[in-house]
């Protein structure tokens, strides 16, 4: 395919991005800074970068509409996405459009020359541009993977959250949480705010943070969150410096939210925003965020349940929320992952909360097919695995075998539950 140019759709330059570089990961900064340095761009009056292994796009969502509550106007970029690849990049609180995107793309191709760049790290590129064209002046970055290498970790940042650490991407980042530990830590930088979110933080963690003299806070040491009593839902918050009792609960489901709430809160109160540490602000943005696939209910003639749990820590997640549904049916569950995925490690947890199951295969060359798969799920499980020849077909199995009683998880990957949500909606 031919270089598009700025005059070409975004669907043109999507597959040609994927051209460029024989693998799709690969890890390193220095052809970003390469082709950084030659944009230019403005730095923004706030930087806050986000890294862990679960919870990275519901609080980027979060700390987003919190900065927006107080005026700023935010740039954020996350991913994967759900439906489209402008939900990568938000601007003001909503996708960029295709114009502004392929703008930015061609920006950054006009400067690019020879330096090779992954998928990843042009659309990274191409977010900083649209922000920076905007003129936002508050960006929220979520690291793609890891968090050293990552082509987020380009840019300096004001403040850094990690949520917590647990393995995935061990391809990439290590067999084991210390090491992982290790390269997410890579966003902390010396006398700058980092967040530990989650309590008990690898040993990795504590020591970088004090090598480098980063100013750590960590969950259930220096600010934590609990549940108030009696029933009515509402939660505390407590940091270094400040308390907030009455909290409204976010409008994204479980307990897991409230800890990645209180992350956000501490981000904030490391950079003494302290007028939207209050109550008011809170309650007025929290239960307003919404993101696809995060336990997402989709009533029809069942009930849908969609989440993007691709690790062991998220799997375990959802099969909580799973275990405080009322189901008087069976659950039948379609899952599609990725091959480098510790497929036993998510099916596990899940076992107990499902009757049957579909296996797909999803769309990328990373994919599991859906034979291997359904192997997989059949010896963690000792149930059988029904194998679907596309998503569309699994979707239609589910919903004509379904009654209203029933329940189908749609899980394993943004690149299933993506497509899921589409066809819910249009069919």
């Amino acid at each position: 395919m031919d270089q598009p140019g700025s005059s070409h759709s975004l669907s043109d330059w999507l597959p040609w991005l994927e051209t460029l570089s024989p693998r799709e990961i690969v890890l390193g900064l220095e052809r970003v800074h390469e082709v950084l340095d030659r944009l230019d761009l403005a730095r923004p009056s706030l930087v806050v970068s986000i890294a862990g292994t679960n919870g990275k796009g519901s609080s980027a969502a979060m700390l987003e509409a919190l900065l927006a509550r107080g005026g700023a106007r935010t740039g954020c970029y996350t991913s994967p996405h759900i439906s489209r690849y402008n939900e990568r990049i938000r601007i003001g609180g909503q996708p960029a459009s295709d114009d502004v995107i392929v703008r930015a793309l061609s920006i950054v191709e006009a400067v690019r020359g020879d330096v090779p760049l992954t998928f990843f790290e042009f659309g990274t590129l191409a977010a900083l541009v649209a922000f920076d064209s905007a003129g936002t002046d508050a960006w929220v970055l979520e690291a793609g993977l890891g968090g050293r290498l990552d082509a987020v970790n380009a840019i300096e940042p004001d403040a850094s959250l990690i949520t917590n650490v647990s393995l995935d991407h061990c391809a990439w980042l290590g067999n084991d949480t210390e090491s992982i530990a290790t390269e997410k830590a890579g966003v902390m930088r010396p006398s700058t705010p980092v967040v530990f979110g989650s309590p008990d933080p690898p040993a990795a963690i504590l020591s970088i943070a004090e090598k480098l003299g980063a100013l750590l806070h960590v969950a259930g040491r220096d600010f934590g969150f609990s549940e108030n009593p009696g029933g009515a839902g509402t939660w505390t918050w407590r940091g270094r410096r400040i308390t907030l009792t009455d909290l409204e609960r976010p409008a994204l489901p479980g307990r897991m939210q409230l800890q990645n709430a209180s992350a956000v809160l501490a981000v904030l109160e490391m950079l003494k925003m302290d007028d939207l540490l209050t109550p008011e602000a809170i309650n007025a943005t929290l239960p307003e965020v919404k993101l696809d696939g995060r336990f997402q209910i989709v009533n029809r003639e069942c009930r849908w349940i969609l989440d993007v749990a691709h690790n062991p820590g998220a799997a375990r997640i959802l099969a909580e929320l799973l275990g405080q549904q009322v189901i008087e049916g069976k659950t039948t569950a379609i899952v599609g992952m990725l091959a480098d995925k510790d497929v036993a490690g998510v099916i596990a947890p899940l076992c107990g909360r499902v009757d049957s199951w579909i296996s797909v295969t999803v769309a990328g060359s990373r994919a599991e097919s859906a034979v291997a798969l359904a192997a997989k799920i059949a010896n963690e499980c000792l149930k059988p695995c029904l194998v679907a020849e596309s998503i569309e077909d699994a979707l239609q199995i589910a919903e004509k075998t379904c009654t209203a009683a029933d329940v189908v998880l749609v899980t394993g990957s943004f690149y299933l539950v993506g497509p899921a949500l589409d066809w819910l909606r249009h069919h």
